[in-house]
């Protein structure tokens, strides 16, 4: 009998306690609840999400449900504001912006903004500011990103440059040449070629995180790439342009080389910015932008990356971005860790990311 009570006494302790943490998080509106529970308001008659705007109740008017098909059996409905019986908002608006998108890609000319919000049932204002915050960038930025992709691909498929240029969505020849090299890294035509008629010049050097492969147009350094094996890293330029001209390293371009392996040996040591030949989409350019910000010795997770980009909900896009990285240390992906404070992935290996760390860190 006293075991029975005392176990009693400790459930109705234990079931305090949580219905403390549930209003704990009902006052802070906490996001990170939702799902887990719902409250209903018996003044109201309704239950909501523990993040909803509404007032705050009073405490001895709320009651605590772990469904909202509990919070329906006992009477209540649903919160026109927080809208529980449906997905949460987040997820909406990523199926809003998807719908956007696909919109987007299967349209021969860019849609306006109007006839999107339209199709979203947002305003004009609340619907670009829905897509930017998912997809990082705005919705001409990634109809653009598409349109700069399809001509990509016309052109890598074998259509002529004037086929690719409309199946890609341009109108007029003036925007699409002036597009184009941004984009390709050469003219159309050298790129339907495979970089037939492109000089690219690289040297593999040796640093002290392996095989350092620098290649550079006439514009700047196009690839960095980092490995054990040289011929690896030759291949892998190969295939990026496999009827580019490759030429081996004259004498100036054996200094280019040497101040990206010091950058690499000691990269607080580094001097005047070295000569970049970037090419990628709107976001990528302003992940690569705001890499380069980071300054030696200091790390940020993908999620205050994705924030400093302007894209809060955007963490994974910033993973692939940071992936498709081509300039190893000259574009700092190694200073992104995950929330935790894990080094996750590296495009050239965990190692070089934690070396690279561990020297920074002895630098400043």
């Amino acid at each position: 009998m006293d075991g029975r009570v005392k176990d009693g006494a400790r459930d109705g302790a234990d079931n305090a306690a949580g219905e403390d943490s549930r209003w704990a998080a009902v006052k802070a509106r906490d996001k990170a609840a939702d799902g887990q529970f719902y409250y209903a308001v018996r003044s109201t008659g309704v239950y909501c999400r523990p993040s909803c705007g509404a007032r705050t109740p009073l405490r001895e008017n709320v009651a605590f449900y772990a469904s909202g098909i509990d919070a329906e059996a006992a009477g209540f409905r649903a919160c026109l504001r927080c809208k529980p019986d449906q997905p949460p908002l987040a997820l909406r608006q990523a199926a809003i912006v998807a719908r956007a998108c696909r919109l987007i890609d299967a349209a021969e000319d860019e849609p306006d903004l109007d006839s999107l919000a339209d199709a979203s049932g947002m305003s004009r204002f609340h619907f670009h500011r829905v897509f930017k915050a998912h997809m990082g960038i705005t919705p001409k930025a990634y109809a653009a990103a598409r349109r700069h992709a399809r001509l990509q691909e016309e052109l890598e498929e074998g259509a002529g440059v004037t086929e690719a240029m409309y199946a890609a969505g341009f109108n007029s020849s003036g925007r699409f040449y002036a597009a184009a090299p941004a984009v390709l890294g050469m003219t159309p035509g050298a790129f339907r070629a495979g970089g037939r008629g492109a000089v690219i010049r690289f040297a593999i050097g040796s640093s002290s995180l392996g095989a350092v492969l620098v290649a550079a147009t006439n514009v700047g350094i196009c690839a960095i790439l980092l490995g054990d094996d040289a011929g690896i890293l030759l291949e892998d330029l190969q295939r990026r342009f496999p009827r580019a001209e490759l030429t081996g390293a004259l004498p100036d371009f054996d200094a280019l080389v040497g101040r990206v392996i010091a950058l690499i040996d000691r990269p607080a040591a580094a001097a005047d910015p070295l000569p970049l030949d970037l090419r990628g989409t709107a976001f990528q350019q302003r992940v690569w932008a705001a890499l380069r910000a980071i300054p030696p010795g200091r790390t940020v997770s993908y999620a205050e990356l994705a924030r400093i980009v302007g894209a809060p909900r955007g963490a994974r896009a910033v993973a692939g971005a940071c992936a498709a990285n081509p300039l190893a240390v000259v574009i700092p992906c190694h200073r992104v860790v995950r929330q935790d404070g894990d080094l996750s992935g590296y495009r050239w290996g965990v190692e070089r990311k934690a070396a690279l760390l561990e020297r920074e860190a002895k630098e400043n």
